[in-house]
């Protein structure tokens, strides 16, 4: 299985994203088997995971055996994560749209991922709705976006600057990840919280990167919210 179609776009993009070159995995036969291997992967694992998964586990998880379907992945490196993200949620949107019709759902959100029961027999969501993110995500000229470009949406989510707010179940979520019961009345009571949850969940005191790098994609997706 190829490692590498998860961890760089395959060729290069022009800076402006008005400038993408489109490219239809019917076209890319390695890209396509790649998909295809994660659709299964994923599926198998939300599967085992009733309760979700965030994005950082899911990917931890498909790094390993049995699937072993990406590299090592540099998480503070927006380039080098982007990719990984692009078409990890290119697939969980697939699966979702499969799933549809037998009346299950998944929940998409880098801090919970996860199957659910669903009424809606329909790949595109509710009637009347436009599911921007769907279709972006299921673009996949999107996923050769320039480095310069992929930094400058990475800048803008964590200074709280995102190109479509988060939707409230989401900010909810990132509420629940800081340790709140329900969405705050305020930053000023996210700031302090975030600022004690980084210290209790820091190496030194027993934490891990990956429970750090949780706390900061749910800090940045609060001050989204409130900003």
């Amino acid at each position: 299985m190829n490692k590498s179609a998860l961890n760089k776009p395959n060729e290069t993009a022009r800076d402006r994203p008005d400038h993408l070159t489109a490219t239809d995995n019917r076209e890319n036969p390695v890209l396509d088997l790649q998909i295809q291997h994660l659709l299964v992967a994923v599926e198998h694992e939300l599967r085992c995971s009733p309760e979700g998964l965030t994005e950082l586990a899911l990917i931890k998880r498909l790094q390993n055996n049995p699937w072993q379907l990406i590299g090592p992945v540099e998480f503070a490196e927006p380039a080098q994560l982007y990719p990984v993200h692009f078409l990890l949620f290119h697939t969980l949107y697939r699966l979702r749209d499969q799933l549809a019709g037998q009346g299950e759902t998944v929940s998409i959100s880098p801090l919970n991922l996860q199957l659910r029961a669903c009424a809606v027999v329909s790949g595109v969501g509710v009637a009347g709705e436009v599911d921007k993110l769907r279709m972006f995500y299921l673009d996949l000229s999107q996923y050769q976006l320039s480095d310069d470009y992929i930094r400058e949406m990475m800048d803008d989510f964590w200074n709280g600057h995102q190109r479509q707010p988060p939707l409230r179940e989401e900010a909810s979520e990132a509420a629940a990840a800081l340790g709140f019961e329900q969405l705050p009345e305020d930053f000023s009571t996210v700031k302090q919280r975030f600022r004690r949850a980084v210290m209790d969940a820091h190496p030194d005191r027993g934490g891990d990167t990956e429970s750090i790098q949780s706390l900061n994609q749910a800090f940045a997706v609060l001050k989204a919210h409130f900003h």
